[in-house]
């Protein structure tokens, strides 16, 4: 099998943000995505980004247009956003993100009425009708086909980093987990899903999909729904390991840091210089306890074993790839990693409203609508002056 990796400008950018739509009052989400997302199409078909439907008809997917920056793909996910409320407010409808709902149930949830997604119910079963979750993708351009594997091996050291950033789902079907991110267990249930496998070359990556297809367990690349994926179709690396942002300030944040990895990594590579890698049992490991503790933490760094606090490894990366950030006029977007470190991941957030109020996840709901409220508003504040 022969796949083309296209053409597409170095270290651009495109976001997708698949969120929830919820009943104003009660919270519950609300299977309305099939009325509004026509409408949406016809209204938005001269936009640079697009809204459509996805797995559960309680949901609808924001997509940016390729930027050149991050600001510019984020502002298309605030148009996006904003022309989207001009049909749910009226409806009593509003607009939530996190990497799962506090207390809805997957039997009270419907299947968007597609053949793909009709097929993946009848194929998972249980477990494909439990994918209540909401996540975040990042695509980042790159230039050469062979640089594909190396930045996916070595952005795979980061996954445990992005994870406890984003991460939402610290609550599932009414019960608080103790994880901070339930999702990312939930999600690699899927046959196709989970941590990428660790190859090396292009060729290795059509082999595999040779198999997969042959075999019947996929039908093309558009399945493989690992972590860190290729993106054939558009030339790019996605990032699909994170857990739903509440809010757009945090999308940015998150979608900077992974623009910025991904650059360094293909300068590393111009340089002649070897990527850090490390065995995918580390890598396994790191995901369980990103997943278990989220911001708190040890995540092991290097192959040798070096076990860190993530919190402080991400502050050193940080300050290490500024230079990169400056270049590529993300370092305001970036700046806002520093302040999910010090004022909480989502979780983190969540488990303070819910403690507060005596556990009922119902307030924690109204929290996440009032967070998704307030991003747009920190959004225009980030980006009110020119990096």
């Amino acid at each position: 099998m022969t796949v083309p990796f296209a053409t597409s400008a170095r270290s651009s950018v495109g976001l997708e943000w698949e969120l929830m739509l919820a009943d104003n009052e009660s919270g519950d989400l609300v299977p309305r995505a099939p009325e509004l997302v026509p409408e949406l199409e016809d209204r938005t078909a001269l936009e640079r980004y697009t809204v459509t439907g996805e797995l559960l008809t309680n949901t609808v997917e924001v997509t940016s247009g390729v930027g050149d920056t991050v600001a510019a793909a984020v502002d298309d996910i605030a148009d996006a956003i904003a022309e989207i409320r001009t049909l749910t407010a009226p409806r009593g409808i509003e607009l939530l993100c996190a990497g799962s709902h506090p207390f809805a149930q997957w039997y009270d949830q419907s299947v968007t009425d597609k053949t793909r997604y009709h097929r993946l119910i009848e194929r998972t079963q249980w477990w494909g009708r439990n994918m209540m979750i909401w996540g975040i993708h990042i695509h980042v351009g790159v230039d050469d086909v062979t640089k594909v594997f190396p930045i996916i091996n070595a952005l795979a050291v980061y996954l445990p980093h992005l994870q406890a950033l984003s991460a939402s789902s610290p609550f599932w079907a009414g019960d608080r987990t103790g994880y901070a991110s339930n999702r990312a267990l939930v999600f690699q249930q899927l046959p196709t899903a989970g941590l990428p496998w660790p190859l090396e070359t292009w060729s290795e990556f059509e082999t595999y999909l040779d198999d997969m297809v042959r075999t019947g367990v996929m039908t093309d690349a558009t399945e493989v729904r690992w972590d860190i994926r290729p993106a054939p179709r558009w030339g790019t690396i996605e990032v699909r390991a994170c857990d739903g942002m509440s809010t757009l300030p945090e999308l940015a944040a998150v979608a900077a840091l992974v623009q910025v990895l991904v650059e360094h990594f293909s300068r590393e590579i111009d340089e002649g210089r070897e990527l850090p890698t490390i065995p995918p049992w580390f890598v396994r490991e790191n995901k369980w306890r990103a997943a278990r503790y989220g911001l708190d933490a040890r995540v092991i760094v290097d192959r040798e074993g070096t076990q860190r606090p993530v919190v402080d490894h991400l502050r050193e990366t940080i300050e290490r790839l500024r230079p990169v950030a400056d270049e590529l006029h993300c370092a305001r977007e970036l700046a806002g990693i520093d302040t999910i470190l010090s004022q909480g991941a989502s979780y983190a957030r969540q488990l303070l409203v819910a403690d507060a109020a005596d556990g009922d996840l119902r307030e924690v709901v109204q929290h996440l609508i009032r967070e998704f409220r307030a991003g747009p508003t920190l959004r225009e504040h980030l980006s009110s002056t020119t990096v």
